[in-house]
Formats: C-alpha cells, sequence, structure tokens
C-alpha cells in the first residue's frame, strides 16, 4: 500500500507504520524503516529522532515489533516520534546468523554508521513533521542503542497459550567495570515485552576450559544456580530478614518455612528460596509452557521441596484463602474453589491449610500498551491484598516486585496497601526502575538474637548485605 505525501505531516498518537526504502549505500538492497508516534501529547513542540538497528539484530523483537519500538521511544525522554532503520530482514528470523556477535566498538563501523546517518538526512526530514521546520531545517539526532550484549544464540522458540511468543536464548554479556570480564546468561523474553529479561540465571561451561577460549556453539553450558544475578531477586530475597524470628523458630522446631511465590518464569527464586533458604514452596504460573520452558532450560523442578500450579495468580490466592479461613475475604471465586481443590496441595505433609510465612510477587501487566509495568493493576485491588493477607501467619510478610509507569501509580499502590496491613517497607533495588515493597501482618519484632539466629546467618551469606541494609520503613 502506498502512503500518502501527507502521512507523516502531523504526530498521531500511537501510530505505527514500516514500509521499506532503497538503501542509499547499496543499491540492491532495502532498508526496514519503522515509525511510530508517542502514545503521550508531549508538547506543541515534537521532537523527532531515529535508531539505526544494530547489525544482525534486525530480527529481535526489541527492533521488529511494535511494542519493542514502543519501549524504546519511552526510554527516550521528550521524543514525540522516533524512527528505527535497519537491513529489511526483520520479518524473517532465517537471515540472522545463528548466532550473534556485536561488532567491535573499535572497528569502522562507527563511521559507516555516520556516513549512513548522511545519506539518509533526506528521508529523515521528510518524516518530520510540518511543525518541526518552523524555525528552519530542524536536526534529527541519531540515537545509539547500548545494551550489554555481546554475543547472543536463541535454544528455542515457542508459543504459550497466555504469554504468546517467546524465546530462550544463551547470551554473554559484559559484567562490572572490567570490559574484559565474561560473563555468561541464559534468559527468557516474551515477544509482548521484549525489552523486559522475564528470567535471567548464570551458566557456566560444562568442561574445564578458561573463559577466555569459551564461545557459543563449540562447548556445552551448564546452570549455575548458586547465585540469583536477576537484579530484582536478590533484595526480594533480602526481605526474609523482616520474618527471620519467625523463620528461625519454625527452623528449630523441625519443620520448614513456607513461600508462596506468584509468578515463576523461570523459577530461579523458587529453586533458591528451596535449595539454600530451606523453604517449601509453592508457585504459581499463568502459562503452562513457561513452566515447561522453566523446567527444561532452567532447572525448575517440581517435587518433594517445590509445588507449581498453573493458573491465574488473583484466583489462586483467593481461593487458598477461601480454604485456609473458610471464607473468601472478598473474594468473586468462591462459587470455583471446589473445582480447584486437588491442585493446592503443598506436598511434603503440608496440607493448604497451613498458612504461609511469606508471599513474594513477580507479576507485570500483560498489556504491551501499558508499557513496562509491576505489578498488573488488576492486583493491587483491596479484596486480593486482603486475600493475600489472610494467607499469611501472624508474623507474615508479603513482598512484590514494582515497576512503577509513574509516582502516583506506586502514591496509589502505597495508599492501598496501607489499608490492609500494620508496617510497609521498602528497598530501591538502585537500577532507575524497580523498588520491592514489602507489607508485613504485624510489628517486626526479634526474639531470638541475631547472632544466635542461624536462618538470619545463613541469609547474609547469600544476600548482599547493602540490601539487608537498605530495609526503610515507609
Amino acid at each position: 500500500m502506498a502512503l500518502e505525501k501527507n502521512t507523516f505531516e502531523t504526530i498521531t498518537p500511537s501510530r505505527f507504520i514500516t514500509f521499506t526504502f532503497p538503501n542509499p549505500s547499496n543499491s540492491s538492497s532495502l532498508l526496514r524503516v519503522a515509525v511510530l508516534d508517542s502514545p503521550l501529547q508531549l508538547t506543541d513542540s515534537p521532537r523527532v529522532a531515529a535508531m539505526l538497528v544494530p547489525n544482525h539484530r534486525e530480527s529481535d523483537w526489541i527492533f521488529s515489533t511494535e511494542s519493542g519500538h514502543l519501549q524504546l521511544l519511552l526510554s527516550s525522554p521528550g521524543i514525540s516520534r522516533l524512527i528505527l532503520i535497519g537491513s529489511n530482514q526483520s520479518a524473517d528470523a532465517h537471515h540472522s546468523p545463528p548466532i550473534y556477535h556485536r561488532q567491535d566498538k573499535n572497528d569502522t563501523s562507527c563511521d559507516e554508521e555516520v556516513g549512513v546517518s548522511l545519506k539518509l538526512k533526506p528521508l529523515l526530514l521528510a518524516l518530520s513533521p510540518k511543525c518541526c521546520f518552523k524555525f528552519g531545517i530542524p536536526e534529527i539526532p541519531i540515537l545509539c542503542y547500548e545494551d550489554n550484549v555481546v554475543s547472543s544464540v536463541v535454544l528455542e522458540r515457542c508459543v504459550g497459550s497466555l504469554v504468546g511468543e517467546m524465546v530462550v536464548e544463551d547470551v554473554e554479556i559484559e559484567s562490572g567495570a572490567e570490559v574484559s570480564k565474561r560473563e555468561f546468561r541464559r534468559r527468557l523474553r516474551f515477544k509482548r515485552l521484549p525489552n523486559l529479561v522475564q528470567t535471567e540465571v548464570r551458566i557456566v561451561p560444562k568442561t574445564g576450559f578458561g573463559f577466555d577460549c569459551v564461545e557459543f556453539g563449540e562447548i556445552e553450558f551448564r546452570l549455575d544456580n548458586s547465585v540469583l544475578v536477576h537484579p530484582y531477586l536478590v533484595p526480594m530475597v533480602a526481605s526474609l530478614s523482616l520474618v527471620g524470628s519467625c523463620v528461625e523458630e519454625q527452623i528449630r522446631s523441625g519443620f520448614r518455612p513456607k513461600a508462596l511465590c506468584l509468578g515463576v518464569g523461570g523459577g530461579a527464586l523458587l529453586g533458591f528460596l528451596s535449595a539454600h533458604l530451606g523453604f517449601q514452596v509453592m508457585g504459581v504460573e499463568a502459562d503452562g509452557e513457561v513452566l515447561r520452558v522453566a523446567k527444561k532450560y532452567f532447572g525448575l523442578e517440581d517435587g518433594e521441596h517445590i509445588n507449581v500450579h498453573v493458573g491465574d495468580a488473583i484466583k489462586f490466592i483467593e481461593k487458598l484463602a477461601f480454604r485456609v479461613n473458610g471464607q473468601t475475604a472478598g473474594s468473586i471465586f468462591a462459587d470455583e474453589v471446589g473445582d480447584s481443590s486437588e491442585s493446592c496441595d503443598m506436598g511434603d505433609g503440608n496440607d493448604v491449610h497451613t498458612k504461609f510465612d511469606v508471599v513474594l510477587v513477580d507479576l507485570d501487566s500483560s498489556d504491551a500498551g501499558d508499557g513496562i509495568i509491576a505489578p498488573p493493576f488488576e492486583f493491587v485491588r483491596k479484596h486480593v491484598l486482603l486475600a493475600a493477607k489472610s494467607v499469611l501467619c501472624d508474623n507474615g510478610i508479603f513482598a512484590i516486585n514494582v515497576i512503577p509507569p509513574n509516582r502516583s501509580f506506586y502514591t496509589t499502590m502505597i495508599r492501598e496497601f496501607r489499608e490492609v496491613f500494620h508496617e510497609l517497607y521498602e528497598i530501591d533495588v538502585g537500577n532507575g526502575e524497580n523498588f520491592i515493597l514489602i507489607a508485613v501482618v504485624s510489628p517486626v519484632t526479634s526474639a531470638t538474637s541475631d547472632c544466635e539466629n542461624s536462618f538470619l546467618n545463613k541469609l547474609r551469606m547469600v544476600v548482599s548485605g547493602a540490601y539487608l541494609n537498605s530495609i526503610k520503613k515507609i
């Protein structure tokens, strides 16, 4: 379909258009051009920017989908229209090499990009709205996309009934201040939010080779689940220090403390709680295909000390509340409780009538149009929070990963929590994105001396002291 001459003369919120254009640097190839206007009305004087898609990443959903394009735009403050330009290969993933290697930053590619940018200037001006020319010919900045991915290889692409398309990939990343240091990760990403890594675990070579000679495709890797590498999981585990005294008493009495995890993903958190901190864990994941991937690629084991269930997190916790307390705690799903009674077993002799020491929530919005938001809007409702509180023991805690789209969302969330829970605490993850909000059923006390608390001592060994010390009451 041919584009009208005046198509791009005005900003049209959320409009997304793609087309091909002759490559000015190579007459035998085409460029894919994607134009997205911001869903927000930012200013009467809109700003336009362009971004060149990194070579060999044209099929990456970050650059080839509208949802990925939207996140790139939203992460570029003040930009009303973002133009993505790359080789016309994104429609067919087979064009991309099986193993991606980032071009050396010191090679001539930077000079080539500058040359391409100059050749593309007439196109960029033609794609700019009329109002940008009010004071003459505008400058269209070329934004640079940078992340820490050095190389990557796709292990599997599959489709879940709820989350849609997903990809499992092994990646090499730069780590810390030492650019030469090599780190390898296994990741799970969803097409609906490709810029968000859903699960990330550390992997190491199976063989005894040093990291200097390791390359994807040459050797096999194994999981290293002794550490949590996803940025917000460690502070989420740090929140357990607030229930340390209660957990210690259970352990001394010969019982495993109990955790309910709403949102499983690859299962890194569940496995860590069970293997390193001795918890009996129940997990709830909305999509069965995600659980299959978690077991195949991320080491999730559904067995004696970990039980996972497929279901909607809100419905599940309200059913638990009904069964634990004999009442719905405001539930609108009471009539469904009997249908799933067989699926609420804790395993290892523990039934669902036993309350939890901790409920951990890691859920994000399923609507890509909302951007990256956690938790979903519908989770922050009084009847849901009441249900969560009712399945906690008297000294239990409720910890939730929060990615607020704006300050008002977080403020509203805190207000809702205050109406249900006794005290609130917060950990700033420090990445400019995540917060861990912690709600407690009863005032935090310490009946056991910290030095005598074996659980807290174990927690300090596996969690950074910086996060333990950064828990603040709000």
